[in-house]
C-alpha cells in the first residue's frame, strides 16, 4: 500500500511565522523544518525524513507519495535565533561552578552535568523566572541532591523550532542574575569525633549501635571517623570528650543520644558548656525532630560544626541527619530559617522498602 502522510500536503493560507511554504520541486538542496511521518498499514509507522534532512531530487516522488506537494522550509529572520543556537545561549547562561554542557544540541535540547561528585545546588527563584518567560524551559533534580560525575542534572530546550532572540535574552539574563543558577558544590572529607551518650551504654548495660551507622554514614562521603567515646549522662564528661576529640583533629563533632526532655538527658548542656556560639534544638522533619545542630569556633578560626542525633537514629535507616549531612560537608550553613523550610517534605513515609533518596522525603 502507497504510504500516506499524517497531514496533508495543501498549501496553509496562514504560513508559519518563521516558515516559508515551497512546492517540493522547488525545494531541492532546502533543508526541512519538521519531521515527516509515514504510516504503510499493517508494515511501517514512523519517520521517514528527519527535521533538518536536506532535500535530493531522488526524494521528490517519497515525498508526493505521502501527500507533500508542498514544504515547510525554516526561514529565520535577523530577529529570530534557530532551536539549536537558542539553547546552547540558554545552556551557557544556567550553568554555574561544576556543572558542564553534554554535547551538540539536538533539537533544540542540550543536558547539563555534574562536572564532579557533589551537592547540586538550584537557585529556585531564578530558575523560575527563567521559565516564566515561555518558549524556553529549564528542568532540574531537586536542590541539594547529592549528585555523581556525569549525572544529568538538569536539561535545558527551546521548545519552538525558531524562536525570538528577545525571548532568548530574557530568558538569559533572568538566569544570570544568580550567577549560574545550577551549581555543584565539593563535599568535604570529613574527620568526625563522636560522643556516644546514656549511662546504659557507658556501663556496659546495652551494647552500643549508634557508631556503626555514623561510620557508615560518614564513609559515604569519604569521610572518616578519627576517634570515638562512650559517655554517662555527664555534661562535664561529654565536654572533655569533645574536647579531646577536637585535640585530635576533629573538623566536624556528632553526638548520639539525649536531646530529649529527661532529666538525664544533658547533651544540649555539654553543647552549650563546650562554648557553642549557635545552637538550634528542634527541626522540622519526622523521624529527626529533635535534631540539634551547633557552631563553634575552632582553631585558627575555623568553624566546627556539631550534629547531635536523637535516638531515632539508631532505629530509622534515613531521619534528618541524612538531610543534614551533605550540606553541612558542602558549606552550607545550618539555622533556624533552613530546619523550619525542611518542614516541606520532611515527613518520611515509612515505607516498607527504602528507596531513598529516591523517593520525597526531604525534597
Amino acid at each position: 500500500m502507497p504510504g500516506v502522510a499524517l497531514s496533508g500536503g495543501l498549501p496553509t493560507p496562514h504560513p508559519r511565522k518563521g516558515f516559508k511554504t515551497l512546492p517540493v520541486e522547488d525545494a531541492v538542496g532546502r533543508m526541512l523544518a519538521h519531521d515527516i511521518t509515514e504510516i504503510r498499514q499493517g508494515e511501517f509507522k514512523g519517520r521517514a525524513f528527519k527535521k533538518g534532512h536536506v532535500i535530493t531530487v531522488g526524494d521528490i516522488e517519497h515525498l508526493k507519495r505521502l501527500g507533500k506537494n508542498n514544504i515547510y522550509l525554516l526561514e529565520i529572520d535577523d530577529d529570530s535565533m534557530h532551536e539549536n543556537d537558542a539553547a546552547f545561549a540558554l545552556a551557557h547562561s544556567l550553568v554555574g561552578s561544576g556543572v558542564e554542557i553534554e554535547g551538540q544540541p539536538s533539537e533544540g535540547k542540550l543536558n547539563l552535568l555534574a562536572a564532579h561528585n557533589g551537592l547540586l545546588k538550584i537557585d529556585k527563584d531564578a530558575l523560575y523566572r527563567f521559565n516564566l518567560v515561555g518558549e524556553v524551559m529549564c528542568a532540574t533534580l531537586h536542590t541539594n541532591t547529592v549528585v555523581t560525575r556525569g549525572q544529568t542534572v538538569g536539561g535545558v530546550r527551546a521548545i519552538p523550532l525558531v524562536v525570538k532572540k528577545d525571548v532568548v535574552q530574557r530568558a538569559v539574563s533572568a538566569a544570570k542574575d544568580a550567577n549560574g543558577c545550577l551549581q555543584v558544590r565539593e563535599i568535604r572529607k570529613a574527620r568526625a569525633g563522636v560522643v556516644i551518650t546514656g549511662s546504659e551504654v557507658y556501663t556496659g548495660k546495652i551494647e552500643d549501635k549508634f557508631l556503626p551507622v555514623v561510620q557508615t554514614k560518614i564513609a559515604r562521603f569519604e569521610g572518616e571517623v578519627i576517634g570515638s567515646h562512650l559517655a554517662p549522662d555527664d555534661a562535664a564528661f561529654i565536654v572533655q570528650r569533645l574536647r579531646g576529640l577536637i585535640e585530635a583533629g576533629a573538623d566536624l563533632l556528632i553526638i548520639t543520644g539525649g536531646l530529649s526532655v529527661d532529666p538525664d538527658d544533658v547533651t544540649r548542656f555539654a553543647v552549650k558548656m563546650l562554648g557553642a556560639t549557635e545552637i538550634h534544638y528542634g527541626a522540622a522533619v519526622l523521624p529527626g525532630s529533635m535534631f540539634l545542630v551547633a557552631y563553634m569556633e575552632g582553631t585558627a578560626g575555623a568553624t566546627i560544626p556539631i550534629l547531635c542525633i536523637p535516638a531515632c537514629g539508631m532505629y530509622h535507616g534515613i531521619t534528618v541527619f541524612d538531610l543534614v549531612l551533605p550540606r553541612i560537608l558542602a558549606g552550607d550553613h545550618i539555622g533556624r530559617g533552613e530546619l523550619a523550610e525542611m518542614g516541606h517534605g520532611g515527613l518520611c513515609m515509612q515505607c516498607k522498602e527504602c528507596h531513598y533518596p529516591i523517593c520525597p522525603f526531604g525534597k
